[in-house]
């Protein structure tokens, strides 16, 4: 297989939610995984768009859906989505984890606060 730059199939996701909420009492709508260190940050549609924010700290140019079901990945410097390789498991967070999440902290209002 050809590597990818940005892409490092054996690396595994550092968890099964937003790194930064978790430890901030944040929440989340969607999940994003860096590609090359397994950072899971929360998309651009939620309040704090850490994935982004990962990339723009780090400079790792790709993040692979960490949702059940999607298994697409993009590219912040081309803008673009495209199909890669399997990564090192898990896929996506747990099935049981609701969307949005975690479980016990997305407040009443969270459609009004998406981006």
């Amino acid at each position: 297989m050809e590597s990818i730059q940005g892409i490092n199939p054996a690396v595994p996701p550092s968890g099964p939610g937003c790194a930064e909420c978790l430890g901030q009492d944040g929440w989340w709508f969607h999940l994003r995984r860096c590609a090359e260190c397994g950072h899971v940050g929360c998309c651009d549609s939620s309040p704090s768009q850490h994935a982004s924010a990962h990339e723009r700290a780090t400079g790792h140019p790709v993040v692979r859906s960490f949702e059940p079901g999607e298994d697409w990945f993009y590219s912040y410097p081309e803008q673009a989505m495209f199909e890669g390789p399997d990564l090192a498991p898990p896929q996506a967070h747990p099935d049981s984890q609701p969307v949005p999440g975690p479980a016990g902290r997305v407040p009443p209002n969270w459609m009004s606060l998406l981006h």
